[in-house]
């Protein structure tokens, strides 16, 4: 019987600044792409990117919050 690892959260602070930084980047990788290419798109596909934003806004909140606990434990 194996059994479970200990749960090492030593680089937790890391590896959310880390999701943190890739969620922005992926968030202005589509606000630029929505701007260059709003006027050759479909309502449906703005709606798209805006709400897939919106998600990346609330992900980055829910990071620093876990960021906020992880310093306070």
């Amino acid at each position: 019987m194996t059994r479970p690892k200990p749960d090492d959260r030593s680089d937790n602070v890391e590896k959310l600044q880390q999701m943190i930084q890739n969620t922005q980047e992926n968030f202005r990788e589509a606000k630029d792409y929505y701007n260059a290419h709003k006027d050759e798109m479909s309502e449906k596909e703005k709606q798209q990117i805006i709400a897939k934003n919106e998600r990346r806004l609330e992900s980055i909140k829910g990071f620093r919050s876990e960021i906020e606990d992880e310093v306070h434990e």
